[in-house]
């Protein structure tokens, strides 16, 4: 089998666990975006994807994905950055990035201010809030989000589009699931167009998309098992 007939093997059996927890939530499989999360796998991968209707793509490491996503420039695919940022590296992640689902702090908002105008590039930001507390994982707490949000609102060149949340370790993913939906329907009160809930991944999409989720992050059930990055 070729690594082609490979990834459409796996990206039917996605978009099946898709369709079928959107059926189960009551909910069309319409709207829910499959974000491909290629990290440690090669351009190449990427270009296969986009040939198989795959329309959005997200990496973690600005090292890896800057030259990736100068590789494919070409594609007209999504990029998503959804790594923990710093804000050193604002300049590079906006150069290339349509959506960065890691903001979880007003100094991290400023720097990518800073660079989307630079760039005259827009650039559309995305909360991620802390569900569990856990030191290294990133995210805002959840009483930080609306002056966050009302941070990145008042910021030129960014748009608020939402939450992002990655379910805590080794626990069940429902409640955090549950937790970030009461967060985003109390931040579209104020911020009506901040709809997206990026929350779910390989093993947890369908608790997610139960909960609300509007795109899911997947990699491993799509690509397969992470490879070692070479340096």
């Amino acid at each position: 089998m070729s690594r082609k007939d490979d990834l459409a093997a796996n990206l039917r059996a996605v978009r099946e666990r898709i369709a079928k927890a959107c059926e189960a939530a009551g909910r069309s499989p319409g709207e829910v975006t499959l974000i491909a999360v290629t990290k440690t796998f090669p351009a190449s991968d990427v270009r296969l994807l986009a040939e198989l209707g795959v329309t959005d793509v997200a990496e973690n490491r600005d090292q890896e994905a800057a030259p990736k996503a100068a590789e494919c420039h070409d594609l007209g695919v999504t990029w998503h950055f959804v790594g923990q940022l710093q804000t050193n590296k604002a300049r590079s992640v906006v150069s290339y990035s349509d959506v960065i689902h890691s903001v979880d702090r007003a100094r991290l908002a400023t720097a990518l201010s800073r660079a989307a105008v630079g760039a005259e590039r827009p650039l559309r930001c995305l909360i991620q809030v802390s569900l569990d507390e856990a030191e290294g994982r990133g995210g805002a707490d959840p009483e930080e989000v609306r002056p966050l949000a009302d941070a990145i609102s008042a910021a030129d060149g960014l748009e608020l589009g939402g939450v992002m949340a990655v379910a805590p370790l080794g626990a069940d993913p429902v409640p955090a699931f549950e937790r970030l939906a009461q967060i985003s329907h109390s931040l579209c009160a104020s911020y009506p167009s901040a709809k997206t809930v990026s929350a779910g991944m390989s093993a947890d999409m369908e608790q997610a998309i139960a909960a609300g989720a509007t795109h899911v992050r997947v990699g491993t059930a799509l690509l397969g098992g992470r490879r070692a990055i070479v340096r």
